[in-house]
C-alpha cells in the first residue's frame, strides 16, 4: 500500500512540474503599438501588473456589436511597469511573448511584455 501510494505521489509531481514548465513555454512573440489606455497594479491574493493597449480601428462582435480595438496584456518587471506608467495616453510599441496558459500569479493574460518603446 505504501509503494501505491509513493508511486501516485510521484506522478502527481512529476505531472504537475510539467504542466507547469509545458505553460511557461513561450508560444509567440511579436509586437503589438498603439495607445496606452491603462496601465495598474491589481488582484486579491496575487498583485500583478494590467494593461490595456487601443490598437485603433473597430471590432466587431456577434454579442457586442461594434467596439473599441483593445489589447490586454500582463507585465511581469516592475521596471517595464514603471516605463509604461510615464506613457499612458501616449502612443508606443509593445514588445511581447505569448505563453500557452498563464497561471495566477503571472497575469490575468497569456500576453507578457518585456520591453516598450515610445512612438515618436
Amino acid at each position: 500500500m505504501k509503494r501505491f501510494f509513493f508511486i501516485l505521489l510521484t506522478l502527481a509531481i512529476v505531472g504537475g512540474a510539467s504542466y507547469l514548465w509545458v505553460c511557461n513555454w513561450t508560444y509567440s512573440e511579436g509586437t503589438r503599438a498603439g495607445t496606452l489606455i491603462k496601465i495598474s497594479n491589481k488582484g486579491v491574493v496575487f498583485k500583478t501588473y494590467e494593461g490595456q493597449l487601443n490598437l485603433g480601428g473597430f471590432r466587431q462582435n456577434a454579442s457586442d456589436g461594434v467596439s473599441g480595438n483593445i489589447w490586454e496584456f500582463s507585465v511581469w518587471q516592475n521596471e517595464v511597469y514603471e516605463k509604461l506608467q510615464n506613457y499612458e495616453g501616449k502612443q508606443v510599441k509593445l514588445y511581447y511573448r505569448e505563453k500557452y496558459k498563464a497561471m495566477p500569479w503571472q497575469g490575468d493574460t497569456n500576453y507578457f511584455i518585456y520591453q516598450v518603446e515610445e512612438v515618436k
